[in-house]
């Protein structure tokens, strides 16, 4: 594209070609393999502090807190919608102001401090008498102020912990040079590491924590958590010679809302063709630390922001309010470009929240003894880790090179194919479930609230919704991360969770609105207190066809979709035109 000759907006090029070469330095004494290393642990270790809290949330609200299973269910669902939600708050930071490594160091104090409160308040204020929570033995009635702290606790856990993992990921892939092919490929593989390394570390949680929590002992699993998490930012802050470093590009909010304020104070201005649109000189984009991006054909009337008409003097291009470049209207297009298909994501963390919410209270209400030895409800997740990690290994050592061969596509599916099979995967989960609970229906025990069926029954749809992650979870953090602009980056890793926060809270909101409609006269609803008398599998299918229903919206969204260019080279990341799910 050739760009007409304009002025510059306060661009030194003395001084940008000397930190241009400053940087370069930099970038070949820092970063690689082993400061991402580092941070695969720190992700791991602060995973296995996370799940201590949140995998047997649902439990303790119930025994513990006395909540029954519809309210205990739906305050999981809106704290881990907290979570996710609080990424974007992280990212925002990250991107504009602080930078990842001080936004990672600082959420993860928030952490911390939240695992300290959670194991005080369990240990001074809930747990009474000693032990109690578990099957057996009750707890007396919380005090108020105890109930308060550990509600404060896990929502600073929350904070801390949605805050750090947008941001972890960016700053991870920030350690690998795209300049070197070897350390791109090593970039695109990193996201799948990363999310191998959460679920390694929440297996921890999943086996030992959860059975020592579901007998009685709480207060020591947080304790447990906090020193995860302490050990975490220990290992985070061990490598700071080693990072390399990446400076905030300002508030995008303030970026986007420049582009939408020209557009339509230019509503009646015809677009100019692409090579007459405004953009700085150089090598560098107007936005600070960032490439230039390529001008694209699609959302057109976007392009009157970057259109120089009469009014605009010398002053007007030094006024993003009155004139934009051509990289920050291509910055916005690729945010509404996105979030079609973001929307699309949501569905599907609907049925990842139930894993650790109905899953857990269907587990709850079926056989899980061995022996004399009972295993927890909750450590039935260890057989989604287990298939993630499995499918992991499958994806990158055989199907990446097989399908590579196949389609020409060195990458193997693209990263929309990939979240297309996911959304499949989660709907069979759900169908798994249902079937699942038809059958433990089928072998209730007479007055109890349990089934005499086995719990392990439960292994299919924990594999399903595992093998459904290794396609959707990571294939967003590769797909967002990779078509963020530069100055975007965290956001666009928090997108990712983001989706997981919006489908905590939609779940919430279904469970809620299900047992209005459900819940009539003697019918105690689709998800009752006693699950023998009611209809949780009519509730999995439900989520069954919306996830359908929604597989057929992300192909549309899927084919619509353009990549990102990037001046000096095109970030492929998705095969436009042969993107067919």
């Amino acid at each position: 594209m050739h760009q007409p000759k304009v002025m510059e907006r306060n661009e030194n090029h003395i001084e940008e070609a000397v930190m241009e070469k400053i940087d370069i330095m930099n970038e070949k004494k820092r970063g690689g393999t082993k400061a991402a290393t580092l941070l695969l642990v720190n992700q791991a270790l602060a995973t296995l502090a996370f799940y201590g809290v949140g995998v047997n949330l649902v439990l303790f609200l119930t025994r513990v807190l006395g909540q029954d299973n519809a309210e205990a269910a739906n305050n999981v669902s809106k704290w881990t919608g907290t979570v996710y939600m609080f990424s974007l708050i992280g990212a925002f930071l990250s991107d504009s102001y602080w930078g990842r490594y001080l936004t990672c160091t600082i959420f993860q104090l928030f952490f911390v401090l939240g695992l300290a409160l959670s194991t005080l308040s369990s240990w001074r204020f809930l747990i009474n008498p000693s032990g109690c929570g578990d099957e057996h033995t009750p707890c007396k009635p919380t005090s108020s102020i105890g109930v308060y702290i550990f509600y404060l606790s896990i929502y600073l856990v929350a904070f801390g912990y949605g805050g750090h993992q947008p941001t972890l990921a960016t700053f991870g892939a920030d350690q690998y040079d795209e300049k070197n092919p070897k350390e791109r490929g090593l970039k695109v593989a990193f996201f799948c590491y990363f999310y191998f390394s959460l679920n390694l570390g929440s297996l921890f949680s999943n086996t030992v924590l959860v059975y020592y929590e579901d007998t009685g002992k709480w207060t020591m699993g947080f304790f447990v958590s906090l020193i995860s998490a302490v050990v975490a930012l220990l290992c985070f802050l061990s490598g700071s010679p080693r990072y390399r470093y990446f400076k905030p590009s300002g508030n995008p909010v303030a970026r986007i809302a420049q582009v939408f304020t020209i557009v339509v104070r230019k509503w009646n201005v015809v677009p100019a063709k692409p090579d007459k649109l405004f953009e700085v000189n150089g090598s560098k984009s107007a936005i600070k630390g960032c490439r230039k991006i390529l001008h694209s054909d699609d959302l057109k009337f976007m392009d009157k922001a970057a259109t120089i008409t009469e009014n605009d003097d010398e002053n007007s291009r030094n006024n993003p309010w009155r004139l934009c470049t051509v990289t920050q209207v291509e910055e916005t297009k690729c945010i509404l470009r996105m979030l079609p298909v973001w929307l699309c994501t949501i569905t599907y963390s609907i049925v990842f929240t139930q894993m650790a919410s109905l899953f857990v209270e269907q587990g709850d209400a079926m056989n899980s003894r061995i022996g004399e030895f009972r295993l927890p409800a909750a450590s039935m997740s260890a057989f989604d880790i287990c298939s993630v990690l499995v499918f992991t290994g499958v994806y990158r050592q055989i199907l990446v090179p097989v399908v590579g061969r196949l389609s020409g596509n060195p990458k193997g599916l693209t990263e929309l194919q990939r979240m297309g099979i996911g959304l499949i995967f989660g709907m069979l989960s759900m169908v798994a479930s249902g079937m699942t609970e038809i059958a433990r229906l089928r072998h209730i025990i007479p007055g109890q609230k349990s089934s005499s069926m086995s719990i392990f029954y439960q292994i299919p749809q924990y594999v399903l919704v595992g093998a459904s992650e290794v396609f959707m979870y990571v294939g967003q953090l590769e797909f967002f991360n990779g078509q963020a602009p530069d100055g975007l980056k965290s956001f666009g890793s928090s997108l990712c969770m983001a989706s997981m926060s919006l489908g905590n809270y939609m779940s919430s909101m279904l469970v809620n609105v299900i047992m209005r409609i459900t819940a009539r006269g003697h019918d105690k609803g689709w998800i009752p207190d006693n699950l023998n008398t009611g209809h949780m599998d009519r509730f999995f299918f439900l989520l069954a066809g919306i996830v359908a229903f929604d597989f057929v919206l992300y192909l549309f969204c899927a084919k619509w979709y353009k990549s990102i260019s990037v001046e000096g080279g095109q970030e492929e990341l998705v095969d436009d035109v042969n993107c067919k799910v």
